[in-house]
């Protein structure tokens, strides 16, 4: 068991993600509501080694709960992984009497939270990012927002696509992790979904997907390409050339990680930010809390970083299947 905690801080590192404002609220008053004192760090560990420090009252985090993005702000911050860098970071946290942290992002937010809980600061981990590509997990702040998003978008360039019989290629985000391209190759219903773990570079297979379809009387084709695989552009000229079928790209960008976050985000931020709370002031620390069968629970970080996470075989196998 670690020392009492009597002031938490909280900060977003990493990308931004719908449901991290949630997670803040929750955070704050849950701390208030133990009696704790909470000190809102500015800009992630950046923020922290420049002590970009305020406390946060319960009005502080009032309204926030419908907005994207994170109040505190995010940045990244490479020089974290140095020691003398982590050294310092702890030595801050005990000169403003910060006994622990919460750090909502994702692995490499994680990493700087393990860091600070072997300088003796207590720290627990919330699973913050998108791209839904946490191991230990089932669920991370903004995946269901961005997904969602993403859908929508695509539903409407499907529309008017469809009007001119173009193939679209349309790219969603995922450098590493195919996830929003694998949800929404389902979800709206593409022909080829190209994410980072299975794409094979087989255009030629594409292309006579196209000309099959052409000649069955599909009048569109959707592709949906994970950032990961990218260059849709050039792609897409390659695929007109080789088809003679009008092709253009639609690349979504950062709108997903934008906008006002889905009724799931809101709860789950909200639980998982008041649990991170209740064990932190129960003493734990190098924490990070997760969602797995239905439940909300917490491992050890050295744990969840081991843990390595892949895209479900017979889901992909589906995807296939019925595109």
């Amino acid at each position: 068991m670690g020392k009492e905690i009597k002031t938490i801080g909280v900060l977003t590192s990493g990308g931004d993600a719908p449901g991290m404002n949630a997670a803040i609220r929750a955070v704050v008053r849950e701390a208030l509501h133990n009696k704790c004192k909470v000190i809102g760090i500015q800009r992630g560990y950046k923020g922290l080694l420049n002590e970009e420090f305020h406390e946060m009252k319960s009005v502080d985090v009032a309204g926030i709960i419908h907005q994207g993005g994170t109040v505190l702000g995010t940045a990244r911050c490479p020089e974290f992984r140095e020691e003398e860098v982590q050294e310092k970071a702890a030595e801050i946290c005990n000169k403003h009497s910060i006994d622990g942290i919460i750090v909502i992002g994702g692995d490499g937010s994680y990493r700087g939270a393990q860091a600070l809980s072997r300088h003796g600061i207590n720290t627990i981990g919330l699973p913050g990012t998108i791209d839904l590509d946490i191991a230990c997990t089932e669920y991370t702040i903004g995946f269901d927002t961005a997904v969602n998003t993403a859908m929508e978008a695509i539903d409407k360039v499907k529309d008017t696509s469809s009007s001119h019989e173009r193939c679209s290629i349309i790219e969603v985000m995922g450098r590493n992790a195919g996830y929003i391209a694998l949800w929404c190759g389902i979800a709206n219903g593409a022909e080829n979904i190209l994410i980072p773990e299975r794409y094979d570079y087989d255009e030629q297979k594409i292309v006579d997907d196209i000309i099959a379809n052409r000649r069955l009387g599909k009048k569109h084709h959707l592709i949906i390409n994970a950032e990961g695989i990218g260059h849709s552009t050039s792609m897409a000229r390659r695929i007109e050339a080789a088809t003679g079928v009008e092709t253009r790209a639609t690349i979504l960008g950062y709108m997903q990680r934008g906008g006002s976050p889905t009724c799931k985000d809101r709860y789950y931020a909200s639980i998982m930010g008041a649990y991170a709370v209740d064990i932190l002031t129960q003493g734990k620390t190098n924490r990070v809390v997760c969602y797995q069968n239905g439940q909300f629970m917490d491992m050890d970080i050295e744990e969840a970083l081991s843990m390595t996470k892949a895209i479900n075989e017979y889901e992909y196998q589906i995807s296939e299947n019925i595109c």
